[in-house]
């Protein structure tokens, strides 16, 4: 496969909305349970309204291959903690911890189109996310599902901490971290 990748913002509708259909394609609601052991995904299902509220705030990175949006992490300053009721737990929970004066960024998801994974996009977005936020906030603040082996063994191997590990409406949950300092 010939790529031509660029990482980036996300500056139009037409990219939000490819972030959604890419979500869409990978919320756990959406595929089977080997998929979610094998390959991870994701659980907060947002809408063009609230996405696109995070953008304009702080926007997002992308990953693109032509005009082809092909993986995201979102941005979401702490002033969106109630606009996603799964998330409001870990806003919680932030509030408890040593960093919840520091002045942080949550990564609200991180998602790669299957046909590109494996080919170090994970790790080319949170380049990006770094090198575009790293002036702005000390720290990158993100949970993943205690269940979600793929996706916390990615984070780690980039440089994550765990800050510690909750249940909430049944799920565990870790919460991590990666300082930028």
């Amino acid at each position: 496969m010939a790529l031509s990748l660029k990482y980036t913002t996300a500056s139009t509708n037409t990219e939000l909305e490819q972030i959604l259909l890419l979500q869409q394609n990978n919320l756990s609601t959406s595929i089977s349970e080997e998929e979610k052991k094998k390959e991870g995904f994701v659980t907060v299902q947002h809408n063009f309204e609230v996405l696109k509220k995070m953008n304009d705030n702080q926007p997002h990175i992308i990953a693109k291959d032509g005009i082809a949006v092909v993986g995201y992490t979102l941005c979401m300053t702490p002033d969106f903690s109630n606009y996603i009721p799964i998330l409001k737990p870990m806003f919680e929970e932030i509030k408890k911890s040593p960093y919840h004066s520091i002045k942080f960024i949550v990564m609200g998801q991180v998602c790669i189109d299957k046909k590109y994974r494996g080919l170090g996009i994970f790790r080319g977005l949170y380049q990006k996310m770094k090198t575009e936020l790293h002036e702005k906030y000390e720290l990158l603040i993100t949970e993943i599902a205690t269940s979600n082996f793929r996706s916390l063994h990615a984070h780690i191997a980039i440089g994550f901490k765990v800050l510690k590990t909750y249940n909430s409406n049944g799920i565990d949950w870790h919460i991590v971290f990666w300082d930028w300092d």
